[in-house]
């Protein structure tokens, strides 16, 4: 999709929302059914997701109750719990029943214990058992994701045999491009593309066109290694295994698009200390409450940086004009150093980064950081000069910058890595620890330099 495309994606939604606004507050119900059923459920979720909390509540009542599933199954976490605190218990349970297990499984988790229990008494046993499977599974893995709708064939079968099988459903699943093979036990022996299964000779038999080196996964492999695959490799479904190789289920693509999604909102909002799950119209005060950890843990920098400052009192009082630059030495050095950190970061999501070429890595960005510190410092060294007219204080301040955006460069590979060694999301905590490492260096190299050959 071009540059052009995307815009114009988003000028339409744009227009969409502000209709939708509009007839709610005009109170054009009729008006805003009609939209709503020439909507996919995502984007119906999409418009839930984009409105304060009344008018998201206007609009819920008004979603058909037979898709109100679909549409919960595709709000962000946050979003739905706002919506589902506010639905009785017969309507949970309806929305529930016509829900797809990992997307239910989902739903559960934000659902008082009683109302569980109510929801699976009112499954059907073949969705309670799916449904209660995929729960002993550990979040974030495929176990958890992973569909159970998934159509296998014996490898000793004919073709013919095959579409006299595939004639029996009334629809194949969504994202079916490949048959599962497994033997009379289950074991998973590769799979067969559905247009070898359809155009092939009906003489064939199965093993003689499946692909037994297709991929799989087991069931705790993560959701990062899931959206690798399929990204990396183009996959439309990947079969899930247990440890003994025995055909559970697949993930299909819709599946990693929204891993994929959930992934790039977490490294985007993590950035700046709030969970992905963060809803942009949720209430004043859980917002407030979300938010003021980071902004009490980054006070605590501040006065750390703040602190290094006023051991340098003297120097400050006898040159004033410290003053006014010190923010260039670590302002430069925090861009540098969020530079390294956002690829670093990225680089350790796709799994580029790892013990072998931690060292190039860290050489690479070090040399980047070196360069990039020698040629800014001549121009901010010059600037200062040309300003003052005081020769010590430009080259101080140029000495300082390269040392910062050393420094910077190196903590921007080395902060990621040993967080994450700690258990610690590099995401979520990286940007602060590296503020408050430019800063007290940048502080600390400058006034420090300026002290021991001007005072």
């Amino acid at each position: 999709m071009s540059e052009e495309q995307v815009t114009g994606e988003i000028a339409g939604a744009n227009r969409l929302l502000d209709t939708i606004i509009g007839h709610l507050k005009a109170g054009d119900d009729s008006v805003v059914v009609d939209e709503l059923a020439l909507l996919h459920y995502g984007e119906i979720a999409s418009l839930l997701e984009a409105l304060s909390p009344e008018l998201r509540q206007r609009l819920w009542d008004l979603i058909p109750a037979q898709i109100e599933g679909e549409v919960l199954s595709h709000l962000h976490e946050k979003a739905q719990a706002s919506i589902l605190f506010k639905m009785d218990d017969e309507e949970v349970v309806a929305a529930a029943t016509v829900m797809e297990v990992n997307a239910l499984a989902q739903v559960i988790d934000n659902l008082s214990e009683d109302l569980t229990e109510t929801v699976l008494q009112s499954l059907d046993e073949d969705h309670r058992q799916r449904l209660e499977a995929s729960m002993a599974f550990t979040e974030g893995t495929a176990g958890r994701i992973m569909n159970s709708d998934v159509i296998s064939v014996r490898a000793d079968v004919t073709l013919a045999v095959v579409l006299r099988y595939l004639r029996r459903f009334p629809a194949l699943p969504p994202h079916t491009d490949n048959l599962m093979v497994t033997d009379e036990a289950g074991l998973y022996l590769g799979s067969v593309a559905i247009a070898d299964a359809i155009t092939g000779q009906p003489d064939v038999r199965v093993s003689e066109v499946m692909h037994s080196d297709a991929d799989w996964v087991t069931v705790d492999a993560s959701e990062q290694k899931i959206a690798q695959m399929f990204e990396r490799r183009d996959l439309i479904s990947l079969a899930v295994v247990d440890e003994g190789g025995m055909l559970l289920g697949r993930i299909t693509v819709e599946d990693a698009i929204q891993i994929i999604r959930s992934q790039a909102d977490h490294a985007l909002l993590a950035s700046a200390g709030l969970k992905e799950e963060e809803d942009l119209f949720a209430p004043v005060v859980p917002s407030a409450l979300r938010r003021g950890l980071w902004l009490g843990i980054n006070l605590v920098t501040v006065f750390m940086a703040a602190w290094v400052i006023g051991r340098f009192e003297e120097v400050l009082d006898k040159i004033v004009v410290l003053a006014v630059l010190m923010p260039v030495v670590s302002s430069m050095g925090g861009i540098a150093g969020s530079q390294t950190l956002t690829l670093t970061i990225r680089g350790m999501t796709l799994g580029q980064v790892s013990k072998t070429n931690l060292r190039w890595l860290t050489n690479k960005e070090v040399l980047v950081g070196l360069l990039n510190g020698v040629v800014w410092s001549l121009v901010v060294g010059i600037v200062t000069f040309a300003w003052f007219q005081q020769m010590g204080i430009a080259l101080i301040i140029a000495a300082a910058m390269v040392l910062n955006l050393f420094v910077a460069a190196l903590s921007g590979v080395l902060i990621p890595v040993v967080l994450e060694r700690f258990g610690i999301d590099p995401a979520l905590s990286g940007a602060v620890v590296l503020t408050t490492v430019t800063d007290i260096v940048g502080f600390l190299s400058f006034l420090g330099l300026a002290t021991w050959f001007l005072i």
